[in-house]
């Protein structure tokens, strides 16, 4: 059982499945990592060596912003762009999609618009013709 930055990794997956379990490392960021230490990728999480274990908690820890740190740093920019007023911040504020998507047909969701059968949920139009 392999504790990183506070999560346990799963004992029967491959150890770079394994560490995209924190948040902030993705599969390709584990692979490179593994590459690094010169571990096998498909090597299961339970079978590691400690000296192993050790070696990948170090590096993560002491290279990588994962978990609690990362979090708090993407509110606190979230934060800053409400703070300052910009669009973007007033999107994240809204709940709406900060990138450009599109919100007529997509984002259905976040706007409290779901529909479960054809014609329900639509905003039914203000003026009659």
């Amino acid at each position: 059982m392999i504790r990183i930055s506070g999560v346990t990794l799963p004992p029967n997956k491959k150890i770079y499945i394994s560490l995209s379990y924190l948040y902030g490392i993705g599969q390709t960021l584990a692979k490179k990592i593994l590459a690094d230490l010169k571990i096998d990728p498909d090597t299961r999480t339970k079978d590691l060596k400690e000296e192993e274990a050790n070696k990948i908690r170090e590096k993560v820890e002491k290279n990588y912003r994962v978990e609690g740190d990362l979090r708090r740093e993407i509110l606190s920019n979230i934060k800053r762009l409400k703070e300052i007023g910009s669009y973007r911040g007033s999107r994240h504020h809204k709940g709406l999609p900060a990138r450009g998507q599109r919100t007529k047909t997509n984002s259905r969701t976040v706007r409290g618009n779901t529909r479960r059968t054809m014609g329900s949920g639509k905003r039914k139009s203000a003026d009659k013709t």
